[in-house]
């Protein structure tokens, strides 16, 4: 294995398909994906022995589930029948959550990826009307003409960008944001939230290394502030360490970062303490500008 053990954003799939299978195996799963192993495979697991803090990967990625699928549980509830997950990946929400069989769930992502998974699960039922869709996001003509292709068919959709945001620019991430913003019933999105200090963390020299060819590079000084210039508002947000106290699930800290936490926590206010330690990642539902009924208040951190 090289210093780099993710040779593209299209290898951190494997990677959290990874953790999804750890979880499943757990005595107190938060839940279960019987399909993430077999879509993860040898790969998966050998770029989770090649990076940094295994424990705190897993954790995230088992509580950071648990909260997109409540809010897709919800959004179900309150009439949403399309969802859009772009950048897929090697998700499998449409054959292990219980889904109307109406619901239309549209999965786009490269054309590699989306072979790959359609090889793995061909034997495979979803629980819902799934199409995928082979595509590269980054192409602006084709991405404009498959979104209008499916908010055509829709009446209430729901758009999930899960583990795909980090890895653009923040002028990518604005243009999404627009395309998105002039569908007609593309009303609501679930996109992930880092903050500013985690972010410095990701960037911290050894992280830097493994993620060479996977850079995070979405860091708006203010995240919350950017979603609302390019009209999308805060619906909510769950933090993973508030959803973590919840489920009853802490976080595994390695020595070392404890050690760094601890001595940053010294130097904070108790407020500041709440935003590091437990405010410091979320998932945020995002609502369109003209869509005021239920707006959320933009959190203060």
């Amino acid at each position: 294995m090289t210093d780099s053990p993710i040779e593209s954003v299209s290898d951190t799939a494997f990677w959290i398909a990874h953790f999804r299978a750890v979880e499943t195996e757990r005595a107190d799963a938060l839940f279960r994906d019987p399909l993430a192993g077999v879509l993860a495979g040898d790969r998966g697991e050998k770029i989770a022995r090649a990076m940094p803090m295994p424990q705190v990967t897993g954790w995230s990625v088992a509580i950071r589930t648990c909260i997109i699928d409540d809010y897709i549980r919800r959004a179900i509830e309150q009439g949403v029948d399309t969802i859009l997950n772009l950048g897929a990946g090697l998700d499998t929400r449409p054959y292990r959550m219980d889904l109307p069989a109406s619901l239309l769930w549209v999965e786009a992502d490269y054309p590699r990826v989306v072979e790959f998974k359609e090889s793995r699960l061909s034997g495979e039922k979803p629980r819902c009307r799934l199409e995928r869709v082979k595509i590269n996001l980054a192409d602006l003509p084709e991405r404009r003409r498959m979104l209008a292709q499916i908010d055509a068919r829709a009446k209430k959709m729901l758009v999930l960008t899960e583990g795909v945001l980090p890895y653009l620019t923040n002028e990518e991430v604005g243009s999404l944001a627009d395309d998105l913003r002039t569908l007609d019933r593309g009303r609501q999105w679930i996109a992930e939230y880092f903050s500013p200090a985690l972010m410095n963390l990701r960037f911290r020299r050894r992280m830097r290394r493994k993620m060479k060819n996977a850079p995070f590079k979405f860091a708006p000084p203010d995240w919350f502030g950017f979603f609302e210039e390019h009209g999308w508002h805060l619906k909510e947000i769950r933090y993973l360490g508030e959803e973590a106290d919840r489920l009853h699930r802490p976080v595994e800290l390695p020595l070392p970062l404890k050690i760094i936490m601890g001595i940053r926590g010294l130097f904070l206010s108790a407020s500041q303490k709440v935003t590091l330690f437990k405010k410091s990642a979320g998932l945020a539902w995002l609502q369109r500008g003209d869509v005021d009924s239920q707006r959320g208040t933009l959190p203060n951190v």
